[in-house]
């Protein structure tokens, strides 16, 4: 069995959380639960979200930066790689400036142009940084996967960056569910 959660964001005035107990984790579970609504979602790769990426109205594919991070994270972690240390810096900058949105209390407007003028800047770099090393590492290696996952979502990632509204990741959501599960 699977739970799967839904809500807004931590930046709504009354966040909420629906929960849904399904008995597995196909993404026909999350297509049935959606149904018709169409609107933004945060989330990782996760295969069975696709098809509410298609057709004549598409929910929106808004990428997870912490899936993202991870991933080098997990490289750091049990291989101190150089490469995913230098990546590691990339993505703690980003987080920096939404942490620095949070104790400025900005709303959703301030929040874009801080990242506009802050994270972009770090984000085009990440982005550089990330294809000038792929072509650099071994092929299949996990250096190489955590690369492609960062540059094979890099418009649903880079998409907070326009908008004020959207968190950087899903934290918030999935902390919710952590108690339950």
């Amino acid at each position: 069995s699977y739970l799967w959660a839904y809500g807004n964001t931590a930046y709504d005035p009354d966040p909420i959380v629906i929960y849904d107990f399904a008995v597995g984790r196909s993404g026909e579970h999350a297509r049935a639960f959606l149904g018709e609504w169409r609107g933004r979602l945060v989330c990782d790769d996760f295969s069975g979200y696709k098809a509410l990426f298609e057709g004549d109205r598409p929910a929106t594919e808004v990428g997870c930066m912490a899936h993202a991070r991870r991933k080098f994270h997990e490289l750091h972690a049990n291989h101190q790689s150089h490469i995913a240390a230098e990546a590691l810096e990339y993505y703690g900058a980003l987080y920096q400036v939404e942490r620095k949105a949070k104790e400025q209390g900005l709303d959703a407007a301030g929040r874009r142009a801080l990242r506009q003028a802050e994270a972009l800047p770090v984000a085009r770099s990440l982005h550089a940084w990330l294809t000038q090393h792929l072509a650099a590492v071994a092929p299949a290696s996990a250096t190489e996967k955590a690369i492609k996952y960062s540059l094979g979502r890099w418009t649903a990632l880079a998409r907070y960056l326009d908008d004020g509204e959207l968190p950087i990741d899903n934290n918030w959501l999935e902390n919710r569910i952590r108690p339950v599960a």
